[in-house]
């Protein structure tokens, strides 16, 4: 199995290539078109975002941010975006996804959408959570307890 295995921002690639090649060989419903397809961009920079303002709540509580490796974490970040959702940076990957999709217009580029979710989920996701559980007990499930996965 892949799990924990695949950065992130490989499946985000691989996503946004699926979604392309859908929208260009295969669009099936032009949904937006141009220029309304340009407000796509501000879900991509919304979704960078987010991943940025998680990324430096890491850094500030000086523990890992290495998807890979979610056993080296030292401290929980519960604080922030990390108190919206459990999973502020995958989220952003689907902004950015969500605003790709907007951009190429067609519907046969958001066919990938639930399919990026359920991949991070659980490729990624649900290992990390049994990991942290293990690892921090009783504060992570409290913290899984009042913090939605996704939103």
């Amino acid at each position: 199995m892949l799990q924990l295995k695949v950065p992130p921002p490989v499946y985000l690639l691989i996503a946004a290539l699926c979604m392309w090649s859908l929208d260009r060989f295969f669009p099936i419903i032009e949904l937006i078109n141009a220029p309304w397809n340009k407000v796509g961009f501000l879900f991509v920079i919304l979704g960078l975002s987010s991943d940025g303002s998680s990324l430096v709540q890491f850094f500030r509580a000086h523990t890992t941010m290495n998807p890979l490796h979610p056993e080296k974490t030292e401290k929980l970040v519960t604080t922030g975006m990390y108190s919206l959702t459990r999973n502020p940076m995958y989220l952003g990957l689907v902004g950015v996804l969500l605003g790709w999709g907007i951009i190429l217009g067609s519907l046969s580029s958001f066919v990938i959408l639930p399919l990026f979710i359920w991949v991070m989920t659980v490729q990624q996701i649900i290992p990390e959570e049994k990991i942290l559980e293990h690892k921090f007990g009783q504060e992570y499930i409290d913290y899984k307890t009042s913090v939605k996965r996704w939103l």
